[in-house]
């Protein structure tokens, strides 16, 4: 774990730890840059609430990752093997619209909200695997804070208690909430990023519900936002968008804030 200098101190917001104890597990490495290291102790994971703070997005001036003393970005892309498949047994099942074979397990970088250096884990489709690691990288390189980044199967697969521990996740076959249709995180071709700073808002509804005090903050493209808020043309958006993914913060009839699809949807 490695303490970022005078950069930690514009990241590190008053906290107390909470987490859950997970063991990331291992996949069958196909490429790797470079060998991924340690399993993350989440137990000093920050809380879903973090108190707000100016955005830790550095402006042009702002020393890099490298200046700043933090190691290399890691990455690595796996094939989900039997022991991971044990440990996804919350988020995939029979019926699913992707087989195991068609995903990817990562492992990658990321800053947390103590500004402490992790390796968070993630499955997406194998087709976006890739395009994810060059995202993450570039919001490691922008000193993007990230809350958490363990599988929602640390949360038996449910959706709402994994926004509610601000999880950063991506796969997990479940329906959209009231429907019978698939969710884009059931291709494993869409992303949520630190949810309770980045909430789903509709008509009134706010979820998760501890995102509630960050649900009318200024996103405005240049807006002076608060930690680990998402805002349009921020590092996120812009890493996102030159995949080819869309920002759920852009959609009219409800803001999805934390979202970012493959689809749009």
């Amino acid at each position: 774990m490695v303490v970022l200098g005078v950069v930690a101190l514009l990241l590190v917001v008053g906290c107390t730890s909470s987490g859950d104890g997970a063991d990331p597990g291992a996949g069958q490495p196909l490429s790797e840059s470079p060998a991924a290291s340690d399993s993350p102790d989440e137990s000093e994971s920050p809380p879903a609430t973090p108190s707000a703070t100016p955005s830790a997005t550095p402006s042009s001036g702002s020393p890099s990752p490298a200046e700043s003393g933090l190691p290399a970005y890691e990455s690595s892309i796996s094939r989900i093997d039997a022991a991971l498949e044990r440990r996804m047994r919350w988020s995939h099942r029979d019926g699913c619209p992707v087989a195991l074979d068609d995903l990817r397990y990562l492992r990658m970088s990321h800053i947390d909200f103590k500004g402490n250096v992790r390796q968070g884990e993630m499955v997406v489709h194998a087709d976006v695997a890739e395009d994810v690691v060059a995202v993450f990288r570039e919001l490691y390189q922008q000193l993007f804070p990230i809350g958490r980044m363990v599988l929602v199967d640390e949360y038996e697969g449910d959706d709402d208690r994994s926004m509610s521990a601000n999880n950063t996740s991506a796969y997990n076959c479940r329906r959209v909430a009231g429907t019978d249709r698939w969710s884009e995180h059931a291709y494993g071709k869409a992303i949520d990023i630190n949810p309770v700073q980045n909430p789903y808002v509709k008509d009134g509804t706010i979820s998760p519900i501890e995102g509630s005090r960050f649900a009318d903050v200024d996103r405005s493209a240049g807006a002076s936002t608060r930690f680990g808020v998402i805002s349009d043309d921020d590092p996120a958006v812009r890493a996102f968008r030159r995949i080819g993914w869309v920002w759920g913060g852009t959609w009219n009839s409800s803001k999805d804030y934390q979202h970012f699809s493959a689809s749009g949807r």
